[in-house]
């Protein structure tokens, strides 16, 4: 017997299956990236994504912007960026002896924040309200965001020349932490492939848009819907807890830690086409989770060890739910 959901996803993983075909036409691979940035779109959560110049980041990002019919905006941060360049600024007004705030690019639906390690601490401070609380306060006035709003940064590793690294606290306000890799053999080949038989077509001119505004929000509306069984939440609590009694970490997950597990979970199971969360759920967004709200003990980090490694262990050392 076929099983039935008791909620109706249908509609939804219809347009998550229209978003990943239009992707398609360009992003060779990437299949689990593409996932996971579906999976935060859903669970109304920002990214921040990580890898080498070359590997298609920043293009993935405006290639999911252009799938949906939603205002965007693309801030490239650089070492002299001023928060005033992101947020705006009043500017007093002659005719009318009044200041008048201008509002800067993070007024929009979809952020592109590119290579956000490229500004100082004060520029990436700026960033704390609008992505916690979706508002800006400036001259004691607050201004707030209109939703969706949903931030996607791009960052080189951080060992790289002329870079900054981003506070613990910046880094909590992102949902996930995904790592892009190289591609493999046969993948670059079809990259090549795919470049040249596009000639001088623009990648962003062969995307048509799939979802509305209506539709993101009715359709995260549909995520905090999803069953989750209570076995399922004490899973993602003993993980959580685990890692802040480990002996290789000097800094666990957070109850945020927690709390954004399930909510990605929760929206991992909705485009996958499914109304309840399974183990799996957790395991595969976890990794993206905790590696950016981990920090490893100095000893550790010289044997080998990195975050990933040590979560990976944390998860196998917890039993799965039945």
């Amino acid at each position: 017997m076929e099983y039935q959901n008791r909620i109706n996803l249908e509609e939804l993983k219809t347009a998550v299956d229209r978003i990943k075909s239009e992707l398609g036409k360009i992003i060779i691979g990437q299949q689990d990236f593409i996932e996971l940035l579906l999976t935060a779109l859903f669970a109304d959560g920002h990214v921040l994504i990580e890898g080498v110049p070359g590997i298609a980041k920043t293009l993935t990002a405006k290639l999911l912007a252009k799938t949906l019919k939603t205002g965007f905006s693309r801030i490239q941060f650089t070492p002299d960026l001023m928060p005033s360049d992101i947020l705006g600024t009043s500017i007093f007004n002659i005719k009318t002896q009044e200041f008048e705030f201008h509002k800067g690019p993070v007024f929009s639906n979809f952020i592109l924040i590119d290579e956000i390690n490229r500004a100082p601490a004060k520029t990436q401070a700026a960033l704390f309200e609008v992505m916690e609380e979706r508002q800006i306060t400036i001259d004691g006035q607050t201004y707030l965001m209109k939703e969706p709003f949903f931030v996607l940064a791009t960052q080189n590793p951080i060992e790289q020349e002329g870079t900054y690294a981003l506070p613990e606290a910046q880094l909590d306000r992102f949902l996930f932490k995904i790592k892009v890799a190289y591609p493999d053999k046969t993948e670059e080949f079809e990259i090549l492939k795919s470049h040249h038989l596009r000639k001088s077509n623009k990648p962003e001119a062969m995307i048509e848009p799939v979802l509305t505004e209506t539709d993101l929000l009715n359709y995260r509306k549909l995520v905090n819907d999803i069953i989750v069984d209570d076995k399922i939440m004490e899973y993602i609590v003993e993980i959580v807890q685990k890692t802040r009694n480990h002996s290789h970490l000097f800094l666990g997950g957070s109850p945020r830690a927690g709390l954004a597990t399930l909510i990605s979970a929760k929206a991992l199971a909705a485009i996958q086409g499914r109304d309840f969360v399974i183990p799996d759920d957790v395991k595969t967004v976890l990794p993206n989770v905790m590696r950016h709200r981990v920090i490893l003990n100095p000893e550790q980090e010289m044997e080998g060890y990195n975050e990933d490694s040590v979560v990976k262990m944390i998860v196998e050392s917890v039993e799965i739910p039945r």
